[in-house]
This record gives C-alpha cells, sequence and structure tokens, in this order.
C-alpha cells in the first residue's frame, strides 16, 4: 500500500456488511475503525487521523452523499462509496459529490481492497508530485539533479555526466516516483512525438543511465523493470531548497 497500516473508515449502517468490512481489511494490514452513521463519523474524524473513507450511501440519518459533500469541503481525504444501487446516475452523483470512487453492492472484499490501494497510490503520486513542483534540486538516495544547472551529482557530491536526453528521463522518471510508465507515455513527457523517436530508444537511455547510478546496472533497484508495464523508479524523491556546491 502507499500507506503502511493505513486508516480506514468504514461507514456502514448494516452491521453483516460492516463488520465483514473491517475483519477482511484488518487482515489486509490496515487500522479499521467501523462506525454506523454520520454523527460516529465525525467523532471518530475528531479522535485520530484517517486516511481513507469507506462511505455508505444509504444511512440512518444524513445520507453518505450529504457527508461525502462536507468531508470534501474542509478536507481531501478519500472517499470510496459503497451503494445498493447501481446505476449510473447515482454513481455519477457521487463522484460529483467528491468521491474517490465507487462500488455497488454486492462486491468482493478483494476488489474493494484493490480499490483502496488504488486511490492511496494515486494520493501518494498527486503528494509526491506537488512536493516537487517548482524545486530547483531533487534528491534520492543520495543522489541530486539540479533543475536549473541540468547537472547531476552523485552522492559524494561529484558530477556526473549525462547526455540532455539521459538528463530529461531521469528528471522524469524523478518527478514520478512510485509510478509505472510506459515506454510510450515516457516518449511523450520526454521528447514528444515530432523527433522521429522510438520506444526501443526509452530502452537505450535507461541502460546508460543504470551504468550511472545503479549499485550494480546488472540487478538494478532504482530503475525496474516492469514486465508488459515499462519502468518503475523506486526510490523517494524529495525537494532540497539548499542550492548544489559548486
Amino acid at each position: 500500500m502507499a500507506i503502511p497500516n493505513p486508516n480506514i473508515l468504514v461507514v456502514e449502517d448494516d452491521r453483516e456488511t460492516r463488520t465483514l468490512i473491517a475483519k477482511y481489511l484488518r487482515n489486509n494490514a490496515c487500522n479499521v475503525t467501523a462506525v454506523s452513521d454520520g454523527r460516529e463519523m465525525s467523532r471518530a474524524m475528531a479522535d485520530h487521523r484517517v486516511d481513507l473513507i469507506i462511505l455508505d450511501v444509504m444511512l440512518p440519518g444524513e445520507d453518505g452523499l450529504s457527508l461525502c459533500r462536507k468531508v470534501r469541503a474542509e478536507a481531501q481525504t478519500p472517499i470510496i462509496m459503497l451503494t445498493a444501487r447501481g446505476e449510473d446516475v447515482d454513481r455519477i452523483v457521487g463522484l460529483e459529490m467528491g468521491a474517490d470512487d465507487y462500488l455497488p453492492k454486492p462486491f468482493n472484499p478483494r476488489e474493494l481492497l484493490a480499490r483502496i490501494n488504488a486511490v492511496l497510490r494515486r494520493q501518494a503520486a498527486a503528494q509526491a508530485a506537488s512536493s516537487i513542483e517548482g524545486a530547483s534540486t531533487l534528491a534520492f538516495e543520495g543522489w541530486r539533479i539540479d533543475l536549473r544547472l541540468r547537472e547531476l551529482r552523485n552522492p559524494e557530491g561529484a558530477r556526473v555526466a549525462v547526455t540532455s536526453a539521459e538528463f530529461d528521463l531521469l528528471r522524469t522518471f524523478c518527478e514520478r516516483p512510485g509510478r509505472v510508465l510506459s515506454r510510450d507515455s515516457l516518449l511523450d513527457l520526454t521528447q514528444g512525438r515530432n523527433t522521429g523517436s522510438f520506444e526501443r530508444s526509452i530502452d537505450v537511455l535507461v541502460s546508460r543511465i543504470r551504468r550511472k547510478i545503479e549499485p550494480n546496472p546488472a540487478d538494478p533497484t532504482i530503475i525496474k523493470t516492469v514486465r508488459s508495464g515499462g519502468y518503475l523508479f523506486t526510490p523517494r524523491t524529495e525537494a532540497v531548497t539548499a542550492p548544489l556546491s559548486s
């Protein structure tokens, strides 16, 4: 998961469903608080951090759509809506209220967990992108990439020579850590479609970058190949405010 042992708040008035969800998620490394209505939901959110809300639409008292709208007006806590109604209009209304995903009942608990993971990954990626937006220097595992000078420095502070294409690709990876990027998307993000580039050129560039930054280029751990998917930049990327020494 994007967040280790995330705090999940389940708001579901049906006791059997609420118990089933809570038990399954706890068995899959989630911290779960389960409540039955909006009042208990508000108390739970005031008592501790909530990383994601599973919110039933049909609740006694204030319904889930109204609660979703209230939460979204104050916070960006991810919300997955649950409902016995599967019509498109209900799903659309829920999403328009600010829900991040929508799952009709009955559902497989494994699918719910998969959707939780997907929502948390998207949120983590968005937060990472926001934290590095506008940064002049990015850092990962001791390496630093200066976006103004277009320089790469190793953990010892020495400058490492890179071509313009290698720099652009490494920057793209640094700005999107933890995401599987296809060769096609990497071409669009780095070289565009008017340069006569082809997907194989991405493989060549990745190989060159690996020889410069990987402890063991033959068994890469920083830029991993994802079978039938593309590449995954594994390190956490941080924005560095202090300027690099010359």
